[in-house]
């Protein structure tokens, strides 16, 4: 990353968390927020908060590396007749970092939480996906098979203005293609974490870290491990509405470290969640 990329990078930082503290004193929602303030996914790590009866999420994420590695997704999150149960599908587009990868559609996953835990300070929602494969393989978006996904994530709410983030799970694709066409099973393990502070309640800044280790098919039909880890310091501020809609932006800066040592990149992150039915909050609860 270049030194005019940086500074563009920390001047944009500096402008959502201004701009945060200027919405903090904004209109506040019809529907209840909770005390929690903003509880949306903190960029590379799953919050486990499922959306309340009645809300719609929309998310999307992008990030971009040095040289031509980049990756948008679209995600949107449904509750499936109570906050106990969600529905949500990610629709991915990337390309990678090889120069004969071309950009492309990604495989889809079709996300199923459950709402085991949602406690004040201590909150638990499984997850199981379905990835279905609709990348290319010759490009590099996708595996051409179909492939499992489970991860576990937890929130511990530590004070009013401290919450944590915690990740781990896995991914199983069986009969994984790799571009010209070899095939074996791949595993796949994450790891992460991540630190939250409210500096108002409609204005985080957090520090993230993750871990990610897969199987890489070879040419050859076996597979070879390969590593991640990053550190990723971010901000985000919410602007809410009386209609219920609110609306989140953020921005933050992953730094590879270790096996990832000398990767440094850009993410930005935008949400809109409002509600899509009127809910009797006699019922919530």
């Amino acid at each position: 990353m270049t030194k005019k990329r940086t500074a563009m990078c920390g001047v944009i930082f500096l402008l959502a968390f201004l701009l945060g503290l200027l919405s903090a004193d904004g209109e506040e929602p019809e529907h209840d927020l909770t005390i929690r303030g903003i509880q949306d996914n903190s960029f590379l790590i799953e919050e486990a908060y499922n959306q309340d009866e009645g809300v719609v999420q929309n998310i999307q994420n992008f990030v971009h590396f040095r040289g031509t590695t980049w990756m948008y997704t679209f995600t949107q999150e449904w509750p499936l007749l109570s906050h106990t149960h969600q529905l949500s599908y990610t629709i991915p587009f990337l390309r990678g970092g090889d120069s004969d990868n071309r950009a492309g559609l990604g495989d889809i996953l079709l996300n199923y939480r459950y709402q085991l835990i949602d406690k004040r300070s201590f909150a638990m929602a499984p997850r199981l996906s379905l990835i279905f494969p609709t990348g290319d393989y010759k490009r590099g978006t996708g595996s051409d098979a179909v492939g499992l996904q489970a991860d576990i994530p937890a929130s511990i709410e530590l004070s009013d203005r401290w919450v944590t983030h915690w990740n781990a799970g896995f991914t199983y694709i069986p009969n994984a293609k790799e571009s010209q066409g070899a095939k074996a099973d791949s595993w796949g393990y994450n790891l992460g974490g991540s630190v939250i502070f409210g500096i108002t309640r409609n204005a985080q800044v957090f520090l993230e870290t993750v871990w990610n280790s897969n199987e890489i098919v070879q040419p050859d039909g076996s597979t070879q491990w390969s590593d991640a880890f990053y550190l990723s310091p971010g901000a985000r501020f919410a602007i809410n509405f009386k209609s219920g809609l609110q609306i989140v932006p953020g921005i933050a800066v992953p730094i590879g470290i270790g096996p990832s040592a000398g990767d440094v990149g850009i993410f930005a992150y935008f949400s809109l969640e409002f509600p899509f039915t009127k809910v009797d909050k006699g019922k919530e609860g």
